[in-house]
């Protein structure tokens, strides 16, 4: 019995979910165990970001096959702006807390380390 490829999308955005939560968790405790509590926080606040940019992208997905809805200008300006946005508050608040801007933008990184995780449990576990 083979499953759809609906069922293989959801399976496989729920991994990915579960590896940034893992990675996300990893990540912050050695941040904060090798450069203290400023790097930890940094780590956190980067994957935090991951996280939105992650969810915003499978929205956008998940919007790909679903009928056609009236375009309005607030979500164009939204959809186009959100890096704009994202990266304000990002310098913002990097400056305003003092938090660690490397731990930061390695925890930018866990979506895609994620990923990456995702796909090589794909090439293992394939069932095709």
């Amino acid at each position: 019995m083979t499953a759809s490829n609906e069922d293989v999308y959801r399976r496989a955005v729920g991994r990915i979910l579960r590896f940034m939560k893992i990675l996300t968790g990893i990540g912050t405790l050695a941040a904060f165990a090798w450069r203290g509590g400023r790097a930890g926080m940094g780590f956190l606040f980067g994957a935090a970001i991951a996280w939105v940019s992650f969810l915003f992208l499978k929205r956008m997905v998940d919007s790909l096959g679903a009928a056609p809805a009236k375009a309005s200008t607030r979500g164009a300006v939204l959809l186009g702006s959100r890096y704009l946005i994202l990266g304000g508050l990002a310098y913002a608040i990097l400056r305003l807390t003092g938090i660690n801007t490397l731990a930061a933008v390695t925890g930018l990184f866990v979506s895609l380390a994620a990923v990456l995780i995702e796909i090589l449990f794909e090439l293992v576990y394939a069932r095709d």
